[in-house]
């Protein structure tokens, strides 16, 4: 298994690397100043191996633990489109994607510390069995946690398949009222102050409200803010700083 969890209810964590070529997306200098664990692109929806390899070495100058955000095959979509794959062929896809980042962890004498599904593929896990079972395959070859949802397939299935569950709020999305997160193709701007607030909300209650005004139940063993939102930097301080001032 991974090396012990850094503190759970500190841990903000942030979808990076995500640039490709000479193309940028999100301020990762900026922003990992801020996190505590990164999920890394590794090819697939975005990044390259030049950024994957600045990417971890950005990381461990700030000493950021570092996970693998694999995709489905989708570098045109970001990976926000959904695709039908056999679950072999989505395990082998996988795998390939979080041994590519593997490699460059350890020239840099870090370990991996998790998976995290990107985009479609996270929320076809979230709805799908088979899915989900594909996901956890690939993650039991490397033996780490993976990052999901209560109260979805992610709990059940990565749990059942004996590995250990790491549950996401997301500061900088909204929630419908099932309590599943709403994935949109683009990022807007969210407001630093009530990201904050709904994130230490999440923590303390675990609840946080959704786009109807209805609480629902989440559970925040970590904070995601996506580097591709706007303001990115601002709200990941607001959240930390909160969540350090909560805990004193």
């Amino acid at each position: 298994m991974a090396a012990a969890r850094v503190n759970a209810k500190l841990a903000i964590n942030c979808d990076m690397g995500e640039g490709f070529g000479l193309y940028k997306m999100g301020d990762d200098e900026g922003l990992m100043p801020h996190i505590s664990i990164a999920n890394v692109a590794c090819g697939f929806h975005a990044s390259d191996p030049t950024v994957m390899a600045c990417t971890v070495r950005l990381a461990k100058q700030h000493n950021v633990k570092v996970g693998a955000h694999p995709s489905l095959p989708d570098l045109q979509g970001f990976g926000r489109r959904e695709m039908k794959m056999r679950p072999e062929e989505l395990t082998n896809c996988i795998i390939y994607q979080v041994g590519a980042l593997k490699g460059f962890l350890e020239r840099e004498g870090m370990q991996l510390f998790h998976i995290k599904p990107h985009g479609s593929l996270y929320g076809m896990a979230a709805r799908s069995r088979e899915v989900a079972k594909a996901v956890a395959d690939a993650a039991k070859v490397f033996n780490v946690p993976v990052m999901g949802m209560i109260g979805t397939l992610h709990e059940r299935v990565y749990a059942a398949e004996g590995l250990e569950f790491i549950s996401e709020y997301y500061a900088d999305l909204d929630y419908d009222d099932e309590g599943m997160v709403i994935i949109t193709r683009e990022h807007h701007a969210f407001d630093p102050k009530r990201a904050a607030e709904r994130a230490l909300r999440a923590v303390r209650e675990g609840v946080t409200v959704s786009v109807s005004g209805k609480d629902v139940q989440v559970r925040a063993d970590c904070i995601c803010v996506h580097s591709d939102t706007p303001n990115a930097i601002e709200l990941a301080r607001a959240v930390r700083t909160a969540l350090v001032e909560y805990l004193g």
